[in-house]
């Protein structure tokens, strides 16, 4: 992602719906893990941009890094007071079996050898640590956003299972995202000639923030959406 795109990012994740939505289901699968008897270890977030996730996570008990390629995004997470590395996915700095969690979202998309990346998840994870993955789905949703923000593909759930399971990872979950908004972003894409990360109007970004959280209410994980979410983990 580009140095404008990361700082354009880090402006609004803090107010802007989609960003907002995806901390509070990051926070409610932290819950799930301590209810599972998961206790907070050292984890790392994965394209941390401006380290909102990672702020996430240290305010769940885990000790996390923030590991950014880009030097803007690095730079914006110091700023905010994160631990955090510059380096790339496929090729982690972090010791074998070390992590008690990795967060990995809208990352894998990017690599045209993403299988390299989630080897390195995997071989990172302690047996029994948990890996979150969130990737956007469905090549007929490609659009010029697509292009702008540097993706390479759009997953179905075949082939990101089959990514996480290459890489010796169990998957646990695995389910849709965003999918009431799907149509409204559908058309919103076909219209677009570049990257949709824009302010919002702050009513449209209440009523859109509205919609995205009456679906954690609502059984739709198994219907087509914008993105895919998915828990595995490292077996023992």
């Amino acid at each position: 992602m580009e140095a404008t795109e990361i700082r354009k990012l880090a402006a609004l994740e803090d107010k802007h719906w989609w960003y907002r939505e995806r901390r509070t289901l990051l926070a409610r699968a932290l819950r799930r893990l301590a209810a599972d008897g998961v206790r907070p270890d050292r984890a790392l977030d994965i394209g941390a941009a401006g380290g909102g996730n990672t702020r996430v996570l240290r305010s769940h008990g885990w000790r996390p890094l923030a590991l950014e390629y880009s030097a803007e995004g690095a730079g914006v997470a110091h700023e905010r007071g994160l631990d955090v590395i510059r380096a790339d996915a496929r090729r982690l700095p972090v010791r074998s079996a070390s992590l008690g969690l990795v967060v990995a979202f809208d990352i894998l998309e990017h690599f045209d050898e993403d299988h390299l990346a989630a080897a390195e998840i995997r071989r990172t994870l302690r047996p029994g640590g948990t890996a979150l993955i969130a990737v956007p789905c469905d090549m007929a949703l490609w659009s010029a956003h697509d292009d702008a923000v540097g993706h390479v593909r759009r997953y179905d759930r075949e082939s990101l299972r089959s990514v996480m399971e290459k890489a010796g990872l169990v998957v646990d979950e695995l389910g849709s995202w965003n999918v009431l908004l799907r149509p409204v972003a559908a058309w919103r894409r076909r219209r677009a000639s570049g990257s949709d990360l824009d302010d919002v109007n702050p009513v449209v970004n209440l009523g859109l923030q509205a919609i995205v959280t009456a679906e954690r209410y609502l059984p739709v994980r198994s219907l087509p959406g914008v993105s895919l979410m998915l828990r595995a983990h490292r077996p023992a």
